[in-house]
């Protein structure tokens, strides 16, 4: 099953396409105006069988342009999105580790050198995908958090 993560927010919105048996197949922050379009291309290019949407900041505005662009029959799932900002920092890490003298400094002081909105939306539609399978923690056990 390939699930469509999307991290809402104010002014840009995280998308990411997670499937059940490895790592993100993509990633990408869109700006507020262009989400609609960027996930229906998502959700036509990769087969998503569902989208989960992070339920806090943003999520009114971003709920209505997905409605008007996905197709009616594709669910839309709410997902607590609480302290996925946290482990996305994590999942950055995991998969982009730390290089040269920058490896010794403990990752929770480390910032990534770019916005970790996709990041957070894999942490989302993982957090869906974990719910779906009753806490089975595919989260934890493919991105060892």
């Amino acid at each position: 099953m390939r699930i469509l993560g999307v991290d809402p927010g104010t002014r840009k919105v995280g998308l990411a396409v997670v499937d059940e048996s490895g790592p993100p197949l993509a990633l990408e922050v869109a700006p507020l105006e262009a989400t609609a379009s960027r996930a229906a291309e998502l959700v036509n290019s990769h087969g998503v069988d569902a989208v989960a949407l992070g339920g806090l900041t943003g999520r009114k505005a971003v709920e209505a342009a997905l409605r008007a662009a996905l197709p009616a029959e594709l669910p839309l799932h709410l997902v607590d999105e609480r302290r996925s900002s946290f482990e996305a920092r994590g999942l950055y890490w995991r998969l982009h580790p730390p290089r040269g003298l920058c490896r010794l400094i403990p990752r929770g002081m480390l910032f990534p050198p770019e916005p970790l909105d996709a990041y957070a939306a894999a942490v989302i539609a993982c957090r869906f995908l974990d719910q779906r399978s009753r806490g089975v923690g595919r989260l934890k056990r493919l991105f060892v958090l």
